[in-house]
């Protein structure tokens, strides 16, 4: 709706209700009504709030993004939740909700960058996370 431009055909209070109800108290996302945790869901509640114009005055951003530097792990990649392996969706996701909230700084670009370049395999394709072979 916003690359249409239609934003004003959708229930933005209604939505940014809807996201505010799926944040935990560590500032955590539930993707349902069962509450699976995932940086996933971090990232879509904070895209879906930013892009509608509402993430300051809906979510705790600052316990959203204490909780993506929680998932951040010692090789630099993210994992879906605390202690969980990196996996390059979840860096994906967690570098997206840290640059929508303006906290890309709070981690070492350096180490990252280089476990994201570990990634490319010999035969020129990524995978996602350590020890996951390429097809030749």
């Amino acid at each position: 709706m916003v690359m249409l431009g239609k934003l004003n055909e959708i229930d933005i209070n209604a939505v940014a209700s809807y996201v505010k109800s799926r944040q935990n108290k560590d500032g955590s996302f539930g993707g349902d009504e069962y509450n699976e945790v995932d940086t996933r869901f971090s990232f879509c509640a904070l895209a879906t709030l930013h892009l509608i114009g509402r993430l300051e005055d809906t979510v705790d951003v600052e316990a959203a993004v204490d909780f993506v530097l929680q998932c951040y792990n010692f090789d630099g990649g993210f994992g879906t939740r605390p202690g969980s392996e990196s996996h390059a969706g979840q860096v994906y996701c967690c570098l997206g909700s840290l640059a929508i909230a303006d906290c890309l700084g709070m981690i070492d670009k350096e180490r990252t960058a280089r476990w994201l370049a570990e990634r490319q395999c010999p035969s020129g394709g990524l995978n996602g996370k350590l020890f996951l072979f390429c097809s030749q």
